[in-house]
């Protein structure tokens, strides 16, 4: 059986700024060696660790770590004593202490201003792939064979053909609501003919384009930002650019057309439908004949109403996939990453229609177009 010898360290006698260690560097050999090394005083160029029989973990971070003190260079050790070495070297960092908790009011608003400043980062990378968008639009221009026709088409059945159901149950229930609620308030007032005026006006202009949008937002923004962040994911984008397909060409453009040509379309679907809804309710509670109900329509609600829904029914569809598509692309590292980015793609589709809603809301009145 092999002899085990207690580590010892002398300094050479030929050079005493060489240190020469002896035995074996292990836990079990170490003994006094950590104190006796704190102890040791002189300068130390080189550790010499030929002499060394074997050599673990432990023993490996105390001769580091006195290296290092000594500003000394570690020799004499073969491939794998020198590969722990390193290993414990790099394993050797300060320990990140767990800082303080704040005081609640500086915890409130240091989270108030970690959201502001990730808003604004948002904001700023939507603009970015808006622009990019564009600048894909432009190339396809230039170049029409590089449209994608059939995906393109398929993008619209998916958004507008598929959603005309839900769309329609929607609209016709929120018709059925306008116009119960509204009868219900005027008649206190003996005034439950002008309901008419309420269902046209508010379809036409507000609820029929913007309940639209939050509906395609949760069934195709959703759907948008979950496609490309499991090809982000699977890495389906990077080998399309590998081969030279450009994924805002293939991918962002069909998604973005067809919402931006559908939403108008669907908008203006929910608002008929909303306005037949409510129709049927002012007939069957109201006793108003539908012939009435459509002469009434036609007085009351001005064409910039349909003209108001129309213009801002694009801008909503540009808004609701270019939120999904930029939350696909956004997509790293793991499969929780889609999911989160889903969730983070419908809310920020809605938050900007709404908020760009009030803004069309004031800029059609300075307008006149109320």
């Amino acid at each position: 059986m092999a002899m085990t010898v207690a580590v010892d360290f002398s300094p050479d006698p030929q050079d005493q700024r060489v240190l020469r260690f002896t035995g074996e560097l292990t836990l079990a050999r170490l003994g006094s060696l950590p104190e006796r090394l704190d102890r040791h005083e002189g300068a130390v160029d080189r550790i010499d660790l030929s002499d060394v029989q074997r050599i673990d973990t432990v023993g490996a971070w105390i001769v580091r770590r006195f290296a290092a003190a000594h500003d000394a260079k570690i020799e004499g050790l073969d491939e794998d004593g020198q590969h722990l070495i390193d290993q414990v070297g790099e394993a050797d960092q300060p320990v990140v202490q767990k800082a303080k908790p704040l005081p609640p009011v500086a915890r409130v608003l240091d989270e108030l201003g970690t959201a502001t400043v990730l808003s604004f980062r948002t904001l700023l990378g939507l603009l970015g792939f808006l622009g990019a968008t564009v600048i894909a639009a432009g190339n396809v221009i230039r170049h029409p064979r590089r449209f994608r026709y059939n995906a393109t088409v398929q993008r619209f059945e998916v958004v507008g053909v598929s959603a005309l159901g839900i769309v329609g149950l929607m609209s016709f229930l929120i018709g059925i609501v306008i116009a119960q609620q509204g009868a219900v308030q005027l008649r206190q007032f003996g005034a439950e003919v002008f309901t008419i005026n309420l269902i046209g006006r508010i379809t036409l202009r507000e609820l029929g384009v913007l309940m639209t949008a939050i509906m395609v937002a949760g069934r195709s923004g959703s759907a948008f930002a979950a496609q490309l962040g499991t090809m982000k994911l699977t890495e389906e984008i990077d080998a399309m650019r590998t081969i030279g397909v450009s994924p805002m060409e293939a991918l962002v453009l069909p998604r973005t057309l067809a919402a931006v040509l559908m939403m108008p379309l669907l908008g203006f679907y929910a608002s008929l439908i909303a306005i037949i809804g409510g129709g049927l309710l002012c007939w069957a509670t109201l006793d108003i004949p539908l012939v009435t109900y459509v002469q009434r329509l036609r007085e009351v609600v001005p064409i910039t109403d349909l003209y108001v829904g129309l213009i801002k029914a694009p801008v909503f569809g540009l808004i609701i996939a270019i939120s999904g598509c930029f939350q696909g692309m956004q997509v790293e590292s793991d499969a929780e990453q889609v999911g989160l980015r889903t969730t983070s793609a419908v809310v920020q589709a809605i938050f900007l229609v709404i908020v760009l809603d009030a803004f069309f809301a004031v800029f059609f009145e300075r307008i006149g177009w109320i």
